[in-house]
């Protein structure tokens, strides 16, 4: 049984994991940082650099104490290796890189957007490549032709801001609180959906990537307008980022045949009303829909864990020379988007 050790750090959750390579998992635990970083409105990332330098190494002693390891009886030590904030990076990946180098073991460095691409085979065994990603987390909207580790072909890209940067927006605008996504469901979930006039932008269009800046800006406009209740406004743009993925994904699943799925991946993921579209949206194409549970769709290390395994079964090794990346696209040969820059 080859058992991995996943690190993770990329911004404001550190967690560290132990998954077998059949799927198992062992042990998981993470540290939050949501209050520290509450004060803000957002994440600050030289608060999160030094919580992750504080919480991983008591974190890794806990996963092992928690299956019963010892370092030694793990086989492969991965850890996120970008993109994210370099400071929360740069300290998994050396953590990892310190265990592997002392427990002489190999080493897996993942990209953290693989962690959430692979994370649904972890929570359903009998997914099968290739399949339609919808990747949806703070950092990035994409939509991903998944054939296998290491093998991706980027279809659509944010041209701007990313559906949960917009979710985060949102609610510091209209006061809800943080963190952002759950704040805005919530108060969705009181609101009408139909109440405020806001854009679907690209929707509809030939372009096949999103955007969320106009929304964004929409959505400012409405909150100092005083005509709507925070509820109506959060129902609406909820609405409004749901159409804009809805008609997005379809747009894909119109012109690639032979996916064996739709599946969805990312902290936005784990809203109920875009799960529920995105399912209905399936259906009508007679094909699975796959989400991992709730936690997996977050940041957490199990994902990385399962990436490192299925990266070492397919030989994909690093040695201790590889570097920590801020950013680090999926799909480094894509077409670049207008506009999106370096988040492409």
């Amino acid at each position: 049984m080859t058992i991995i050790l996943g690190l993770e750090s990329s911004c404001d959750e550190t967690a560290a994991a132990l998954v077998t390579a059949e799927g198992k998992i062992l042990a998981h635990r993470l540290a939050t940082q949501e209050e520290a970083h509450r004060p803000y409105g957002g994440v600050v990332p030289e608060i999160a650099a030094r919580a992750h330098v504080e919480a991983l190494a008591p974190l890794v002693e806990a996963v092992l104490a928690d299956a019963n390891l010892t370092l030694d009886q793990v086989d492969v030590i991965a850890a996120t290796a970008g993109p994210g904030l370099i400071g929360g990076v740069m300290v998994g990946l050396v953590t990892g890189k310190a265990l592997a180098h002392a427990a002489n073991k190999p080493l897996i460095a993942v990209n953290h957007l693989e962690g959430h691409a692979l994370s649904p085979r972890l929570a359903d065994p009998s997914l099968q490549f290739p399949y339609l990603l919808l990747l949806v987390s703070g950092g990035h909207c994409q939509l991903l032709h998944v054939r296998g580790p290491g093998d991706y072909a980027r279809l659509a890209t944010t041209i701007d801001d990313a559906s949960g940067e917009a979710f985060d927006k949102t609610a510091k605008l209209l006061g809800l609180g943080y963190p952002g996504g759950p704040a805005v469901e919530q108060a969705a979930a009181k609101g009408d959906a139909k109440a405020v006039p806001l854009p679907r932008p690209l929707v509809g269009t030939a372009e096949p990537h999103f955007s969320f800046a106009g929304l964004k800006s929409a959505v400012m406009r409405a909150a100092q307008s005083g005509q709507y209740s925070a509820e109506d406004i959060a129902a609406s743009f909820q609405q409004a980022v749901i159409d804009c993925l809805i008609d997005r994904t379809e747009k894909q699943l119109a012109i690639h045949d032979g996916v064996t799925a739709l599946v969805v991946a990312g902290g936005v993921a784990a809203n109920q009303s875009i799960r529920a579209a995105l399912q209905a949206l399936a259906a009508r194409y007679d094909l699975p829909f796959v989400a991992p549970p709730l936690w997996l769709c977050t940041d957490n290390a199990a994902m990385i864990a399962w990436a490192g395994a299925e990266r070492y079964a397919a030989g994909l090794v690093d040695d201790l020379t590889v570097p920590a990346r801020p950013r680090w696209p999926l799909d480094p040969d894509a077409e670049k988007a207008r506009g999106a820059g370096v988040k492409a």
